[in-house]
């Protein structure tokens, strides 16, 4: 037997449903504009993947191929998204639990693997250059500063 919602549970599952929509859609932008970008080839060769996703372990050989560090965050944080909705698919087109992490000590996930390969670069595009940091101990900072 079915409850009747109230009219604020009413409201408030309509506000949700909004603001899932605007979401969707915001995140639907981000990706068109990360296909027009600069980075679109790498972006288009990963979107057919996912498309046509049989297997994690193959998304995880075809990223670790690919060089991550002229890809700015914000090109991975959408691809990292796109990639999560594409495994959660697979396995639940396997009969899986869509999500389903491993525990502690256990290998790690493929989009674990995969996060792990865009969390490894800095949050912005560093420049190559030669320089090294000079290490800066109290000793220099005080000489620079007589």
């Amino acid at each position: 037997m079915k409850r009747r919602l109230s009219d604020k549970q009413k409201k408030r599952l309509a506000a949700n449903a909004k603001l899932m929509r605007w979401w969707r859609n915001w995140h639907a932008e981000q990706l068109q504009e990360a296909l027009a970008g600069v980075h679109r080839d790498v972006l288009q060769r990963v979107m057919a993947q996912l498309k046509d996703l049989r297997s994690a372990r193959e998304l995880v050989n075809a990223m670790a191929a690919e060089d991550w560090s002229v890809v700015d965050a914000d090109t991975r944080s959408v691809l990292l998204h796109e990639i999560n909705v594409a495994i959660a698919a697979l396995r639940e087109k396997q009969g899986l639990p869509f999500v389903d992490d491993p525990l502690p000590g256990s290998p790690a996930s493929a989009f674990q693997i995969i996060k792990a390969m865009f969390m490894k670069i800095p949050a912005t595009v560093r420049e190559k250059t030669d320089a090294q940091p000079v290490p800066c101990s109290r000793a220099n900072s005080e000489a620079k500063h007589e």
